[in-house]
């Protein structure tokens, strides 16, 4: 009796439920998170949000932010070829954002992505955890130079992200980065909200006090230019800002 042969269709069907189901297992694996307990500073698999002296208190909506490991300590890149771990920079987490894992992708092998990159989140450098993703991120940024306006903070915390594949988008970057932890960010407790608005409340007074309306058209201006900054190195010329 000839042995059983199994046609290409059947075999490809075979090992990607293999995959798929070794997918599974590692979802199923993934521990359970410890709560977010902000007086220890620790925020399992959030991203957190502190206000930058000077830069905040002129455009608040700006600020310093960091991506935590599964055990609540928080990375975050602060220097030229540094990255800070469990030690945040620029004071105290204000805001946090906990991210689900059920919507990062973690293959186990490269046929084994759950998100619809393929082989394109491969390049992109794929973890197979949300910790791994993090310590590939630290390595790799800490042979980067650090320049608030084309590689910051958020860009490595946006190159984690894009590493997991998480939302099933490759696309994070500064300027969405940004406005994610804006609307959604909680915030650690009201003293924390006041030490955010309370500097640029304080400036915006003196100058009005001071400059009268000339002040406010400038605050404008240096505002919309940050803005656009950002939004031309996301988006338009990607190469300014670097994310990768």
């Amino acid at each position: 009796m000839s042995p059983s042969r199994f046609s290409p269709m059947e075999l490809k069907a075979a090992n990607d439920l293999e995959d798929a189901s070794c997918s599974q297992r590692l979802h199923r694996d993934m521990w359970p998170l410890d709560e977010v307990d902000p007086s220890k500073a620790r925020f399992p698999c959030c991203i957190v949000w502190t206000p930058l002296p000077i830069v905040s208190w002129l455009a608040p909506f700006f600020g310093h932010v960091g991506i935590c490991r599964e055990d609540g300590a928080i990375l975050d890149f602060s220097g030229s070829n540094f990255v800070n771990i469990d030690n945040f920079a620029f004071g105290s987490v204000a805001r946090y954002l906990q991210l689900d894992r059920e919507q990062c992708c973690f293959p186990p092998n490269l046929a084994g992505h759950t998100c619809k990159h393929g082989y394109k989140h491969t390049e992109k450098g794929a973890s197979i955890s949300w910790d791994d993703a993090l310590w590939l991120g630290m390595q790799h940024y800490q042979h980067k130079s650090y320049n608030l306006f084309t590689c910051n903070c958020h860009s490595f915390v946006a190159n984690c992200l894009n590493r997991v594949s998480y939302g099933g988008s490759l696309g994070w970057n500064v300027f969405n980065l940004g406005a994610l932890i804006l609307w959604k960010g909680q915030w650690v407790d009201s003293m924390s909200v006041v030490r955010s608005f309370f500097p640029f409340v304080a400036v915006v007074c003196l100058g009005v006090w001071v400059a009268g309306w000339a002040f406010l058209v400038g605050w404008a201006s240096f505002s919309l230019l940050l803005i656009g900054w950002f939004l031309l190195g996301s988006y338009c010329i990607k190469s300014l800002i670097e994310c990768d």
